[in-house]
């Protein structure tokens, strides 16, 4: 086996930036976002300006001339891929909904089948990386419904649109020159590069910048072909959580009960404790037995609050999100390995709510902002900072600091919201 002809030099970046959303996936991350983006779409001029730019940037790192003009000059705006990147699940779905949209019967059960069928390949690959095998079908299955759906999107078109849109432009431009190399590398081209709407392709849907990083040939044929071969498939996928960091004979993590006065206030993946002083506030597992007395990092997430399921996760799990920065993702990829490894369903079913508009998310982090607590930008996006602000409001109004925005914080905080602005002093336009 050989791994494409590319140095790892960027593997600390991977690790902490590359991660899609579970529609587009190896390694798209949490890109940062710009300030002041707008989300309107742009018009045909400013597309063919922004073109050129980038036909200009990509001479400048050393692309071949041939490759630029003839991929660059056919690239075409797309405005379904803004409309999607403006609306990707893990940020308006419940983790009810998202949880139970990808790991449902048929998929553990077809994940099974499938685990068979390949295990000899999928054996060598743990023996050589270190991943156990139901955790390669779990990606398999997430990423493209174990290779039924590869995406029919144009790549390049989809990174150069969302190259030419400033929320994330720095990012997909980067992506877009990594594809441009691949091109250049004889991979594919322009008609037949096809993939997900933010540009990830292939069966583990790996995004350009992880493909020439990552990319193995494992049956021989002198390519990584990551749409038709399995082989190259599993192994990618297999070198790239090893390269991220996996741990050998380490589980994601598991689903645990927490006692009744547990505080919420330590929940979060920015928590991390021993195993053994999550033993001591009281942390069980499923079957009511106490977690084991170990020194292993671990934090406790509670993705729909303290009337849902709870887990503690350890540093696999963190591996996951290497992959995609989505906790509903790592969650699901984790659960559906369990499922398929023999385990059955979660002892607490995530409660069913309202899907969040972005509208609200932004509502929410305004006025969070605006009394203090850092929210991060209003970009809609219910994130880790968000989250702590809830969490830390939440602790000092007595509520339940868990984070979660159900229904009724909501309420509440829209009360409270009316109260604080009723308090403070009447802007006179004097200076103090």
């Amino acid at each position: 086996m050989k791994s494409c002809d590319y140095k790892l030099s960027a593997l600390l970046v991977l690790s902490g930036v590359l991660a899609l959303p579970a529609t587009t996936s190896a390694a798209q991350a949490e890109a940062p976002v710009q300030q002041g983006a707008d989300p309107q779409a742009i018009d045909q001029t400013a597309f063919d300006q922004c073109v050129q730019k980038l036909k200009a940037r990509a001479l400048q790192e050393q692309i071949a001339p041939a490759v630029v003009n003839s991929q660059m000059d056919s690239v075409q705006y797309v405005a379904r891929v803004i409309e999607l990147d403006r609306r990707q699940p893990e940020f308006t779905e419940t983790f009810h909904n998202y949880l139970g949209q990808r790991v449902n019967e048929h998929r553990v059960q077809k994940g099974r089948t499938l685990l068979k069928q390949h295990y000899d390949l999928l054996l060598q690959l743990t023996h050589q990386y270190g991943i156990p095998p139901q955790y390669l079908v779990a990606f398999w299955g997430l990423e493209t419904n174990f290779g039924a759906y590869l995406g029919k999107m144009n790549v390049l078109d989809s990174l150069t649109t969302l190259a030419c849109d400033p929320r994330r432009s720095e990012f997909f431009t980067l992506e877009l020159l990594e594809a441009l190399r691949l091109v250049e590398a004889g991979v594919a081209d322009h008609g037949t590069m096809l993939g997900s709407w933010a540009g990830a392709m292939g069966n583990m849907q790996f995004m350009p910048s992880a493909y020439r990083r990552f990319a193995v040939d494992a049956d021989g044929d002198d390519k990584a072909d990551l749409w038709n071969s399995l082989p190259d498939a599993f192994t990618s996928a297999a070198h790239f959580l090893n390269q991220l960091g996996w741990q050998r004979n380490l589980r994601w993590g598991r689903e645990v009960l927490l006692p009744d006065d547990f505080d919420y206030a330590l929940a979060g993946r920015d928590v991390r404790k021993p195993l053994a002083q999550w033993r001591q506030l009281g942390v069980r597992d499923v079957a009511g037995n106490r977690v084991p007395a170990l020194d292993l990092a671990a934090s406790v997430i509670v993705p729909s609050g303290h009337n849902g399921p709870a887990f503690v996760v350890y540093e696999n799990f963190e591996v996951i999100m290497g992959w995609n920065r989505s906790e509903f993702y790592a969650l699901a990829v984790g659960h559906l390995a369990d499922r398929i490894n023999g385990a059955g369903e979660l002892k607490v079913s995530p409660p069913e709510g309202e899907r969040l508009s972005i509208e609200t998310v932004q509502w929410v982090q305004q006025t969070l902002n605006t009394a203090g607590y850092d929210a991060g930008p209003a970009d809609g996006i219910f994130g880790t900072r968000t989250k702590r602000a809830l969490r830390k409001l939440q602790k000092e109004q007595g509520w339940v600091a868990d984070g979660y925005l159900s229904d009724d914080v909501l309420q509440r905080l829209r009360a409270w919201q009316r109260e604080w602005a009723q308090a403070q002093p009447a802007q006179t336009g004097e200076t103090p």
